[in-house]
């Protein structure tokens, strides 16, 4: 029996037809049981899709030089400064990134603190278990308002963390909305899902106030045209970028620019399921038992951020990010020479038609 499956249904059956992001967020997340909660080793070999964590060390690696050189520009913060990772799954990444500062920037590790934002009990166990060589440095949070519990509520308004807040293909797994065009009728609708006997089913549901504010694009948009939105990631990066008193912002996923969201070429949307490293446009079969993701709208991110006060250093391909930063180590010998095993996670990492170009990254910083 499909236990995710099963409780969507009784919810859909309940509401007639639930909308799509619920789907989404009870297939991933819901507790002991969505995808997230059972696939321990969702990326990888062994698992339904890889990362740039997959290639190997040095992603991490490159992370934690970038990462020491930012904060070694706050040494004289007053507080301690954290380093915040939100969707660490198994903890690889933070392995990673600690291993190498604990070898080549040992005062920097001493000082540091370790924070990782994981909501899932089950999922903080995988963490701690791969990070047990660490566990004195490493702390765990459910959220931003459990890190700062500590600290007085009225000062809860103002922002109250000094380091980094980063995230490795976080935003994409985000619910998401999905909005479809009645060519005929010049509106949009809503896409939720309903009960089709044993199946999940794609249904309508009106929704008069979303609009693109582009008549021009409308006029010539194809019927049933979908396109996803995804509040939840943008109030994620909105309240990230609100506790955020001094240091860098960091997403690196999947996306696009608001204008590269309409692409001919993508006239269901972004959104894919993954199983066994294979894509499929089938989203509702197998709730549970398939990663789901879409594409991030990264000016929606950017704006959320800029709104908050917050300054947008870098935007681009990750290709451009880790050179950049392999530029700067290469002048110290931070990296050390490489061996052909480096070389190839680099290349793994940087060439577009690996990973290179399919990843974007964006920085903000206060």
């Amino acid at each position: 029996m499909n236990l995710p499956a099963e409780i969507i249904r009784a919810e859909a059956a309940q509401r007639g037809v639930l909308p799509f992001a619920r789907f989404m967020e009870l297939a991933l997340y819901q507790p002991g049981l969505g995808y997230y909660e059972t696939r321990r080793h969702g990326p990888g070999r062994r698992g339904d899709f890889y990362t740039s964590v997959s290639a190997g060390k040095l992603f991490g690696e490159l992370l934690a030089f970038q990462f020491s050189n930012w904060l070694e520009e706050m040494r004289s913060a007053e507080c301690g400064v954290r380093i915040v990772e939100a969707g660490a799954h198994d903890g690889k990444l933070a392995a990673d990134i600690l291993g190498w500062l604990q070898v080549h920037r040992p005062k920097l590790f001493d000082r540091i603190e370790y924070v990782i934002l994981e909501p899932s009990a089950r999922r903080q166990e995988w963490q701690k278990e791969t990070l047990k060589h660490f566990a004195s440095g490493v702390r765990w949070s459910s959220s931003f308002q459990s890190l700062l519990a500590g600290t007085p509520h009225s000062a809860l308004r103002t922002p109250q963390l000094n380091g980094i807040v980063f995230s490795n293909e976080l935003l994409d797994a985000f619910p998401v909305r999905r909005f479809g065009w009645d060519a005929e009728g010049k509106k949009w609708f809503e896409w939720g899902v309903a009960i089709d006997g044993d199946k999940f089913t794609w249904a309508k549901i009106p929704n008069p106030q979303f609009a693109i504010c582009n008549p021009q694009l409308e006029a010539v948009l194809p019927d049933g045209y979908t396109i996803e939105t995804s509040p939840a990631a943008e109030n994620w990066w909105r309240e990230a970028a609100g506790v955020l008193s001094r240091g860098k912002l960091l997403a690196i996923d999947y996306g696009f620019t608001a204008d590269e969201m309409f692409s001919p070429a993508r006239i269901n949307g972004t959104l894919r399921a993954y199983f066994r490293h294979h894509a499929t446009d089938d989203v509702l079969a197998n709730p549970g038992e398939q990663d789901l993701t879409a594409h991030v709208n990264f000016s929606a991110i950017q704006k959320a951020g800029e709104d908050a006060g917050l300054t947008t250093e870098f935007f681009g391909a990750q290709a451009k990010f880790l050179v950049d930063i392999l530029a700067q180590a290469e002048k110290d010998k931070s990296l050390g020479e490489w061996d052909t095993k480096q070389a190839r996670q680099f290349q793994t990492l940087t060439y577009p038609e690996h990973l290179g170009r399919a990843f974007r990254v964006l920085v903000q910083s206060r």
